[in-house]
Parts: C-alpha cells; sequence; structure tokens
C-alpha cells in the first residue's frame, strides 16, 4: 500500500542514504485509482486485481446498467530501479435497461499499456536527523515534505475489438496516448498526499482531462484508509467521483483491500464497490547497493596521520643515524 511503502522508504534514510524503489512490504496502488509515483522495483513482478459491483442511471436518458466489472493490472519493473511498466485491462459485464428492453452488454471496457519513470525524489539525498530522546520532535510537521516526489507516465489506449462501453465513433480509433503526471508527498503522522493529472484518449473525438488526488492515512502495521476524488472533464462528459475504502496488509507480498465509489450527479448516477487484492513476486529482485559519499573529514584526518608518520620515520631516521 503506497502508506506502507513511503512510511519505510522514509525511515530507512533516517538511517542512511542508501536507496531503492523496491521495498520490505508490497507497494500497491490499490484500492484507489492513483498511481503512487514510486515503481515495484528491478525485476520484481505485480499483480493487483479487484471485483466491482456497477450500478448505474441516468435520470434524462431514463436507462439502467446493472453488473459487475474486473480490473486488473501487472506492474514490472526493468531496466532500471525507477522504472515500471504497467498493462492495465478493465473487463465489464452487465444489463442494459431502457424502456424499449434490456440488452446484455461484456466485453474489454479499457486496457492501457504504459510505463512510469520516478523523475524526482526528494528523499533520495535528504538525511532527517533523528531525536532517539523526543517522539514528537520526530513527528512534528517538516517543512521540506511539503516538496513532493514527480514521476511521469506515457501509455496508450488499446481498442482492437468491438466494445460496447464506447462511443461508435470512438471505436475506430484501434490506439490512443495517454499521459500523465505524478506527485507523491509523506507528511508527519503516517498521511500520504498523491496527485494524478493526465489526458486521456489524446487525438480522439472524445479526449478527456482528468485528475485523481488520494490522501491514505495508516492506522498500524496492517491496516490503512483512504479517501479519493477523481474528476473527469471532457465535451461529452463530465463528473466528479468520491472514493473511500481500506487496505490490510496480510504478509510483506499479499494485501487485501474494499472500497465504495459514488458520485453527486444523476445524469448519470454512479455507485461501484468492490474488494480487491494485490500481490509481488520479488525472487528476481537483487539489492541495490549504492556507494556511501565520502567523507571529507576522515580523508582529511588520513592526510595529517601520513604527514605525522612521515616526519616520526624522518626523526626516527636522524636518531639511528646520530653517533
Amino acid at each position: 500500500m503506497k502508506l506502507k511503502f513511503v512510511t519505510i522508504l522514509i525511515a530507512l534514510f533516517c538511517i542512511e542514504n542508501n536507496y531503492a524503489q523496491h521495498t520490505d512490504v508490497i507497494n500497491s496502488n490499490r484500492p484507489g485509482e492513483s498511481f503512487s509515483a514510486f515503481a515495484v522495483g528491478k525485476k520484481v513482478l505485480q499483480v493487483e486485481s479487484g471485483i466491482n459491483y456497477l450500478n448505474d442511471k441516468h435520470s434524462i436518458l431514463d436507462y439502467t446498467a446493472n453488473g459487475f466489472g474486473v480490473d486488473f493490472v501487472t506492474r514490472y519493473g526493468f531496466f532500471k530501479e525507477e522504472l515500471e511498466a504497467l498493462l492495465e485491462i478493465n473487463y465489464q459485464n452487465d444489463t442494459y435497461k431502457t424502456d424499449l428492453g434490456s440488452i446484455g452488454r461484456t466485453g474489454v471496457k479499457s486496457a492501457t499499456l504504459g510505463a512510469k519513470y520516478l523523475v524526482y525524489d526528494p528523499y533520495k539525498n535528504r538525511k532527517d536527523k533523528v531525536d532517539i530522546y523526543s517522539w514528537k520532535a520526530n513527528h512534528r510537521f517538516k517543512w521540506n515534505s511539503l516538496i513532493p516526489a514527480v514521476a511521469v507516465y506515457a501509455g496508450a489506449n488499446l481498442n482492437f475489438s468491438d466494445n460496447p462501453f464506447l462511443p461508435s465513433t470512438d471505436k475506430l480509433d484501434v490506439i490512443s496516448p495517454k499521459v500523465m503526471v505524478v506527485t507523491q508527498n509523506q507528511f508527519a503522522g503516517g498521511y500520504v498526499f498523491v496527485t494524478n493529472i493526465f489526458a486521456d484518449r489524446i487525438s480522439t473525438n472524445y479526449q478527456t482531462m482528468e485528475y485523481v488526488i488520494t490522501l491514505t492515512k495508516g492506522f498500524n502495521e496492517q491496516w490503512s484508509g483512504f479517501i479519493e476524488n477523481k474528476g473527469i472533464q471532457s465535451d461529452y462528459y463530465a463528473d466528479l467521483i468520491f472514493r473511500t475504502g481500506a487496505a490490510y496488509l496480510l504478509s510483506d507480498n499479499l494485501q487485501l483491500d474494499a472500497s465504495i465509489s459514488k458520485n453527486l450527479k444523476d445524469t448519470p448516477s454512479i455507485f461501484y464497490c468492490g474488494i480487491g487484492i494485490s500481490w509481488r513476486n520479488t525472487e528476481n529482485y537483487e539489492d541495490v547497493v549504492l556507494k556511501a559519499p565520502k567523507d571529507k573529514s576522515s580523508k582529511k584526518k588520513s592526510k595529517k596521520d601520513k604527514e605525522k608518520e612521515k616526519t616520526k620515520k624522518r626523526l626516527d631516521e636522524v636518531e639511528l643515524t646520530k653517533p
């Protein structure tokens, strides 16, 4: 979970400057929709999936859609610690009802392949001092926590088959780009704030600008909760969706979650609720070993010691040569 990941990350930086994306516990984007700024780690495979109950109603068009959806995300770290590839697939099966009758719809609602790269990490070169005598001093607000980690994402929406969930003209766009900027802050008290701002279905007639903001809070070593807001704006659809839920850490590599989602309008009215799971495989991960910065003071001391040894050696030679 995002909170657990960053908390442990910060704790490690309090001890030393050695750094890697991989963490002791799983770093999952679930149960929210926002992307974390951090990657899973080089050669780490992670799967995040969930099933949701769906209920949509439109007061003007007078339709209802009830069914379920399955979200499936695969993340894999490659080439560098800060880089990961993501494959997102959303499958939906529902019954669409109007006054004229009902039809069953099923298919892949969306499929996106992309990559995310951490371009700036404020914690990498920052060493926070730990006061072993004061819990309050270690948990007070730090102004440097306002500086976020920043990542960028680029991907492509894939639409290779007839999609009953997309507008008819959009079915002609087999591939459309998606780009995103991700920021992430760690605050005192176990809070993590994540922001995603992105443009989706670029170059199509249904291009959208969207954002997702997520605030996560850790309650203990296993439990965390979150609240989230997603905004969507385009020429054909605009909405604000609110989401809340919780996650439970079963083990270092396994997380369970549950969430509910609701918007505030009735054109359409949206309600989702679901459960999910996140799992990772770290068998191929290799620890990243970074050289600690050289201690200039110790270097100066060693030079002084060498000079003393040389001086002492010369004095000893003089003493030995005296008659």
